[in-house]
């Protein structure tokens, strides 16, 4: 990655790896990460999309491919900056179930820019950070839904 001005702001970049089954493709997730491009929230750095067959090979597909897995994100063909590489596809790969389809998505999260440059300019550091997935979101608040009112 390339050093940066001390006064231009990156947003935090994460890694995801989204596992599909084959038969459940829809392209609603490509068209929805399209727009999450479109409108600046994010800048893809990476995609790539593997398929694990049932005895467990994994082929790396080609986003043009007509017809295959990996079409609906072809908008995104040529999304390679270089943070992935064969380990960490490997490495992915190795993490996904036979006979599913999954992308592997590097990304900036551009919102953030300007709260990290407030952050920067008051001379502040993150001093921690994590995330919590979604489901774990939604079934904790499904829980407090679940929750009779206090008395």
């Amino acid at each position: 990655m390339t050093a940066t001005p001390e006064t231009e702001a990156h947003g935090p970049v994460d890694f995801v790896l989204l596992e599909f089954p084959l038969d459940g493709l829809t392209g609603r997730a490509s068209e929805e990460l399209m727009k999450l491009v479109e409108h600046g929230m994010i800048r893809l750095f990476d995609l790539t999309i593997v398929v694990k067959d049932e005895d467990g090979a994994i082929e790396v597909l080609e986003l043009t491919d007509p017809g295959g897995p990996g079409e609906a994100f072809s908008y995104f063909a040529g999304a390679r900056s270089g943070l992935l590489d064969e380990d960490d596809i490997a490495e992915a790969s190795g993490a996904i179930m036979p006979g599913r389809v999954a992308a592997l998505i590097v990304y900036e999260n551009t919102w953030a820019a300007p709260f990290v440059a407030a952050v920067r300019e008051s001379k502040g550091e993150l001093v921690a950070s994590t995330r919590i997935p979604a489901p774990d979101v939604m079934a904790a608040l499904d829980a407090l839904d679940a929750k009779p009112p206090a008395a």
